[in-house]
């Protein structure tokens, strides 16, 4: 498989509720960011929702240093 330099790396993550995926991807970006590493966070939401709100998954990743953050769910996008 040739790697396109010119495409930024993807990786994906997905488990049950309350398994551990926020709190793993804040380490995660917290070491990237620690190397200099901008990276910007996809998040689907499944139900309606409000953005930065403390305790909030979106919250969490852009106080961890998240570049962008983005959510979304069948009814909005933010």
């Amino acid at each position: 498989m040739s790697r396109h330099t010119n495409l930024p790396p993807v990786i994906g993550f997905s488990a049950f509720s309350g398994t551990g995926k926020t709190t793993l991807l804040k380490k995660i970006i917290v070491l990237l960011r620690e190397r200099d590493i901008r990276l910007a966070v996809i998040k689907h939401a499944h139900h309606d929702f409000e953005i930065d709100h403390p305790g909030k998954d979106s919250f969490e990743l852009r106080k961890a240093d998240a570049y962008q953050m983005l959510i979304s769910s069948g009814k909005r996008t933010a």
